[in-house]
């Protein structure tokens, strides 16, 4: 694992960025613009907003820097949009008419900056029949049809973390359209504006091919019978004799061919094309896995086209050779942590900072946004 620099900049170097701090898929978006070079200073409120984790391994807050405001105090509200005058892009992740209520809603913000770009974060959206309620990300993807796709047939779905809505249908939706809004926002003509990025919105958006391949008559709508769901037994995940798993994903038929070649089924398996046989051909290869340990099994296919790979942990992955030889995480502070993503030849990223502590940095923000009353107390 690399060990992060301080002073490294990536592409967004310049950028201004207020986030009003909450939890979930805000601050990760947030930190993603941070990774990426933007100045991102975390407006936290007294008590703080989070879920209880100590502020000092909430890793989404790398990379940011932390003023503390209480936005319903008195003149609390000025004291942001002072920032928010000097910033280019601002995220909150209030329920609907929150930020308005606080004094630093859409037209407050824009009308102290028209170039502004505004990023609302919400799981159902700005409106709609649940646009007021409470939920989390495991109802958002629910409601999409998203959760449905997930798990075994005649079993509960599967709860995957809360990687599918509050980050790829959330966060990496709000980076693109803040920054998309940023574009036009610095053309000529260009203005500031809202991004209205509803976590159902952008779950329902990841699944496109799968609604495709559904109305072609490609794919069956109930779990764990298709292609890309477990249904099909290549491409899908396999015990082994200690207990670990290989996943296993041959698709084409050439590394399908490459595939049985090495796990030694040869004859045995029946014809992959036969959908009537894929319980038998899954049989086959699950009771072939079983005869060997994950570590056997992966020197089996090191180098091959056969598109298999161990199952690791959370605690393996930065120690496998190739994500080791990438950096694909590196540590910082003493914490290890995934890296900064993608990469760029020009303009490189890195992990510049730890998590940002609660109004830490507020000296610093006054006087390199020129903003002197964010620190009055």
């Amino acid at each position: 694992m690399a060990t992060t620099e301080r002073g490294s900049h990536g592409p967004l170097a310049g950028v201004r960025v207020v986030e009003l701090a909450g939890i979930g898929p805000g601050p990760f978006a947030a930190m993603l613009l941070a990774d990426l070079g933007a100045d991102v200073v975390r407006v936290d409120r007294p008590g703080g907003a989070g879920l209880g984790i100590d502020p000092a391994y909430d890793l989404t807050n790398r990379n940011k820097r932390s003023v503390l405001v209480d936005l319903k105090a008195e003149g609390g509200a000025a004291r942001v949009l002072d920032l928010v005058e000097r910033a280019d892009i601002l995220i909150e992740g209030y329920r609907p008419g929150v930020a308005e209520r606080l004094g630093v809603g859409p037209d407050a913000a824009l009308a102290r900056n028209p170039r502004l770009v505004y990023g609302r974060m919400t799981g159902w959206g700005q409106d709609g029949p649940l646009a007021e309620r409470a939920g989390h990300d495991i109802a958002y993807i629910a409601l999409t049809g998203t959760l449905s796709m997930i798990g075994k047939p005649g079993e509960p779905p599967t709860v995957p973390a809360n990687l599918i809505g509050d980050y790829a249908g959330g966060s990496l939706y709000l980076v693109v359209g803040v920054l998309a809004a940023l574009q036009h926002a610095r053309t000529p003509g260009g203005r500031g504006q809202v991004v209205d990025a509803a976590i159902v919105d952008g779950a329902a958006h990841l699944a496109m091919m799968i609604h495709g391949m559904l109305a072609a008559g490609g794919w069956q709508d109930r779990r764990g019978s298709n292609l890309l769901d477990g249904g099909c037994p290549f491409y899908g995940t396999y015990e082994t004799a200690d207990g670990q798993y290989m996943a296993v994903g041959p698709l084409e038929q050439r590394f399908y061919e490459e595939f049985r070649r090495l796990l030694g089924i040869g004859d045995e398996a029946p014809d992959r094309g036969d959908i009537g046989r894929w319980e038998e051909l899954r049989t086959v290869v699950a009771d072939r896995f079983r005869t060997r340990t994950r570590a056997e099994w992966t020197e089996v296919f090191e180098g091959s086209d056969a598109c298999v790979a161990p199952v690791l942990s959370l605690r393996e992955a930065p120690h496998h050779p190739h994500i080791a030889a990438r950096s694909t995480f590196v540590e910082h502070d003493g914490l290890t942590q995934p890296a900064p993503a993608p990469r760029f030849s020009a303009t490189p990223v890195s992990v510049r900072g730890g998590p940002a502590r609660p109004g830490a940095d507020t000296e610093a923000v006054a006087a390199d946004w020129d903003v002197p009353g964010i620190a009055r107390p």
